[in-house]
């Protein structure tokens, strides 16, 4: 803000330069644009120091940093673009490590052979497949067909026959897997409850209470 013929001026922040570390504002700022001009060497580091302990108490949460006091010193150099001639307890940190960009994060780009299953579902099959037959195994297809089962309810219809869970295992595992002839899954009662997680009408406590509930309600009354 300046005053100058009886007229004030506003200067907003998007009119200024951006902040190299904008958690410390611009007044600290300004203290760093000031230790530049302190001609005395000795002078400008007992004043960087106290400049350090300022930026301490504006950005308390750099304690929970390791080595917090050097990272103090490095926000300082780094506010004041890397030109500051100072007796610092710390060297200078170089611009090109802050500069550089991180390496890429390899992320799977294979599309999901049945999304209402979920991708994780193609490694326990996998995993499956990979063990010799016999009791085990086939222990293990029939665990897998369940929660494969409860996914596609979930996410499908309303019923679904044991034959589409075996026929999906068998062409989901590249038809390594082959499911044994007789093999039945449990029944699902009447009773059960496919819904998906974000829409249940229970969560959280709220909506209304289900069938088991008020059955218990009304014996307690009684």
């Amino acid at each position: 803000m300046v005053a100058s013929d009886n007229t004030i001026k506003l200067y907003y922040n998007t009119e200024r330069e951006n902040l190299q570390m904008p958690e410390y504002g611009r007044n600290i700022l300004r203290m760093v644009e000031h230790l530049k001009e302190i001609p005395d060497k000795e002078t400008r580091t007992a004043q960087a120091r106290a400049v350090v302990k300022a930026m301490e108490l504006l950005n308390p949460q750099v304690h929970t940093q390791e080595n917090y006091e050097q990272k103090l010193w490095d926000h300082l150099f780094i506010i004041s673009g890397y030109d500051l001639d100072i007796d610092a307890p710390y060297p200078m940190p170089v611009p090109e490590e802050r500069d550089s960009k991180p390496m890429p994060v390899p992320l799977v780009k294979t599309p999901v052979k049945a999304t209402h299953y979920g991708r994780n579902i193609e490694s326990i099959i996998d995993l499956v497949a990979g063990e010799p037959d016999g009791e085990v195994k086939t222990a293990l297809i029939k665990s897998l067909a369940i929660y494969m089962r409860q996914q596609y309810l979930i996410w499908n219809k309303d019923s679904v026959a044991d034959e589409t869970i075996f026929a999906d295992i068998e062409k989901l595992s590249g038809y390594r897997i082959k499911v044994p002839a007789g093999l039945e899954l449990s029944k699902i009662s009447s009773d059960s409850s496919f819904a998906r997680p974000s829409l249940s009408p229970n969560v959280g406590g709220g909506g209304r209470p289900n069938k088991f509930a008020r059955k218990s309600n009304r014996r307690n009354r009684k």
